[in-house]
C-alpha cells in the first residue's frame, strides 16, 4: 500500500486534535501511534449524540474548544473532524482557523512535488489562489462543481492525483480517488517538518485573498432569485457550472448556489481585502433580498 508521508522526515510537534465524538476517536490515535507527535485528543469517545458539539467542522462555532485547548497548551497544529473523519480542518498555532480552500493548495504542492505537471481539481468555490498555486507549481487545475461524486467522477476521467473542496473534503488518486481528512493532515505536517516553520508562517504564501465563507440566505425561488442577480451583472463574466458564479470586479467574484435539500440560497465571496469583502457582500445581499 502505497504511503502519502515519508515517516522519517516528520519533526516533532504537539497536535490537538477534536474527534468530536466521531470515528476519529478512533482512527487518529491509531494513525499516529509510533510518529513523533505528542497528541492530545478532544472528543475521543463514539457518541453519536455529538454531545460536545456538532460533528461540522466548517461551522466556527464548532472549533471553539479546539482553539481555546491549543492556546492553552501551545500546541503546534490542531486537527477538527467530522463524525466520519473524511474531512478535516486544521488550526494553525495562533489558534486561526486554515480554510478548505488554503489546506486545499498546501496539499495541492505537496502532491506536485510528487507527481509533476498532474493534474489538480478544486471545486468552483475554492479561493482563486488555489488554481494560481497549481499553475505556479507545474500542475494542471481543473475546475469542478461541489459534491463527492462529481469530484470523484471528474478525477476518474482526468487521471487527476488529488482534488480538493472548501469544505475539507480532499481526494486522493491513491486512495481510490476516496476522500481522507487523516491523509491530508499528515501531507500538511509534512510541508511543515520540510519547512521548519510554524502553520502560522506556512499559511502566509497561499492566503491571497478574503472570503465571505459561506452566507445562507431563506427564499422562496431559488432559481428566480439567480436569474435576477445575475441580470444586475450583464457586463461580467458569468457561468452557471453550479448555481451561478460572476467575476463581478476585476478583483472579486462570488458564487450563489441552491441548497439541494433545504429553501437556501448559499452565497460565498472573495475580494482582496476583507473590508472589500464586506462592501461587496452588502451589495449582493441587498440584490437577494430585493428578489427573495
Amino acid at each position: 500500500m502505497r504511503s502519502f508521508v515519508d515517516v522519517s522526515a516528520l519533526s516533532p510537534m504537539r497536535i490537538v486534535a477534536d474527534a468530536a465524538n466521531g470515528m476519529g476517536g478512533l482512527i487518529v490515535p491509531a494513525v499516529f501511534e509510533g510518529l513523533p507527535f505528542e497528541v492530545d485528543l478532544l472528543y475521543g469517545d463514539l457518541d453519536g449524540t455529538f454531545p460536545n458539539h456538532p460533528a461540522d467542522p466548517i461551522q466556527p462555532d464548532n472549533l471553539r474548544d479546539l482553539q481555546a485547548r491549543m492556546l492553552s497548551t501551545g500546541a503546534d497544529v490542531g486537527l477538527a473532524f467530522d463524525g466520519d473523519a473524511d474531512r478535516v480542518f486544521l488550526v494553525d498555532d495562533k489558534g486561526q482557523l486554515v480554510s478548505g480552500s488554503l489546506t486545499t493548495a498546501i496539499v495541492a504542492k505537496v502532491m506536485l512535488d510528487e507527481h509533476p505537471g498532474a493534474t489538480i481539481l478544486h471545486n468552483l468555490i475554492c479561493s482563486k489562489a488555489v488554481p494560481e498555486i497549481i499553475v505556479e507549481n507545474g500542475g494542471i487545475p481543473v475546475r469542478t462543481r461541489v459534491g463527492h461524486s462529481l469530484i470523484k467522477k471528474v478525477m476518474a476521467e482526468t487521471g487527476a492525483a488529488f482534488g480538493g473542496e472548501h469544505s475539507g473534503h480532499y481526494y486522493f488518486a491513491d486512495n481510490y480517488r476516496a476522500d481522507s481528512g487523516i491523509i491530508a493532515a499528515l501531507v500538511v505536517l509534512q510541508a511543515l517538518s520540510a519547512a521548519g516553520l510554524p502553520l502560522s508562517q506556512l499559511r502566509i504564501p497561499y492566503e491571497r485573498y478574503a472570503s465571505s465563507g459561506e452566507i445562507n440566505f431563506e427564499v422562496d425561488d431559488s432559481l428566480a432569485v439567480i436569474d435576477a442577480v445575475a441580470a444586475a451583472f450583464p457586463k461580467a463574466q458569468q457561468d452557471r457550472l453550479d448555481g451561478l458564479t460572476v467575476q463581478a470586479g476585476r478583483d472579486w467574484w462570488f458564487n450563489l448556489r441552491p441548497s439541494n435539500t433545504e429553501r437556501l440560497l448559499r452565497l460565498n465571496l472573495e475580494a482582496p481585502t476583507p473590508a472589500a469583502v464586506a462592501g461587496h457582500v452588502a451589495e449582493v445581499s441587498r440584490l437577494i433580498a430585493e428578489h427573495a
